[in-house]
């Protein structure tokens, strides 16, 4: 994975709707360029294509060098030491992938790879979901050097629920130029105290389309009214799951089992000191953030506490924090957000009985 700077994100970035949300986490204004990417409103689609979606994938034949007489060569010079010649030779079931922009190749892959483009899987077809009364462009990205893109929309109010929990319901559209992803239209939702995606309470996962880079490769979402409707359900379903864990009770002691089967411990029988250690930090930053962190603290001693400190603790302190803003949102795309939130509801349904 590839390691974002912070101009990268405030220029590759789009971030809109700043007046319910907030700034993201990496706003910078000294990297933002010759303008802003925060928006106080819905980001226009026009500056999506114009900032963002302005240049196509490409594709490149793929060659070898092999040894060959002097009469074929096509390669200037021999070489030094042995003074062999060669030339080129295509490969032809392979075609590499790349910006037509720059040049630069994403990756190789099958002569039967299709390409999504950005502009046509994502934004055109998202603009043709966009009521300007309900949902509207609230993010769009480029990440990977520009091998990974989303575009999101959402509605223009928050949702909170009677616990005082946040929400911005959104369909998240997604897909890549370097193999990572398929394409796919999916519901999420972004928790408005910390900036973290959910997708818990979700049917399925939040996944409503997903579609493979393949030469018969077609889409299905086509209908504002459809995707008003994956925006609704999504909302209701995340305000009903929130309801849920509000309402079941956590005490001292069971955040602790749950701690020590979320991140048991080795001895030193069994491993290093440097492994007790870290799982040793992992399990007091949790239990910090469950006593004491604005983000969680005010539903400690509910379910919904708990599975906040964990979503909270793998947004904000796992992994290096120069990669955060591309390991959360590829982490939301490609599904380990739902595992990781999944994996701690099973480990407090467990434990609590529930």
């Amino acid at each position: 994975m590839s390691e974002e700077s912070s101009e990268w994100l405030n220029q590759n970035v789009l971030v809109g709707f700043t007046s319910k949300r907030g700034n993201a986490w990496h706003y910078r204004a000294s990297d933002q360029g010759d303008e802003p990417n925060h928006y106080e409103l819905a980001i226009p689609v026009e500056d999506v294509e114009r900032r963002l979606f302005f240049w196509d994938a490409k594709e490149y034949p793929v060659t070898i060098t092999v040894p060959t007489n002097t009469s074929d060569v096509d390669i200037a010079g021999l070489d030094a030491l042995t003074g062999a010649a060669y030339k080129h030779v295509s490969v032809g079931d392979y075609k590499a992938i790349g910006r037509s922009d720059t040049n630069e190749v994403f990756r190789m892959f099958k002569t039967s790879y299709a390409i999504h483009q950005y502009k046509e899987w994502l934004l055109h077809t998202v603009a043709n979901l966009i009521d300007d009364d309900e949902l509207a462009v609230a993010s769009a990205g480029l990440l990977q050097k520009g091998g990974v893109a989303w575009v999101s929309v959402e509605l223009p109010e928050n949702l909170e629920t009677p616990q005082g929990f946040t929400i911005r319901p959104q369909l998240l559209a997604t897909t890549s130029h370097n193999g990572t992803l398929a394409t796919t239209f999916k519901q999420t939702a972004t928790a408005v105290v910390c900036d973290n995606t959910l997708s818990w309470g979700l049917s399925d996962q939040g996944q409503v389309s997903r579609t493979r880079h393949t030469t018969n490769s077609g889409f299905r979402l086509q209908s504002v009214r459809e995707a008003l409707d994956i925006v609704h359900v999504a909302g209701d379903e995340m305000m009903a799951e929130i309801e849920r864990l509000s309402n079941i009770k956590v005490d001292t002691f069971q955040f602790d089992r749950i701690i020590k089967r979320l991140v048991p411990v080795p001895s030193l029988a069994d491993t290093n000191q440097a492994t007790i250690t870290r799982a040793e930090n992992k399990t007091e930053r949790l239990r910090s953030l469950w006593t004491g962190d604005p983000r969680v603290a005010p539903w400690k001693g509910t379910a919904l506490g708990v599975v906040q400190a964990w979503n909270t603790y793998g947004h904000h302190y796992t992994g290096k924090t120069e990669k955060r803003a591309e390991r959360n949102m590829v982490n939301a795309l490609n599904g380990t957000t739902s595992k990781a939130d999944q994996f701690v509801l099973d480990a407090v349904m467990e434990t609590v009985g529930v």
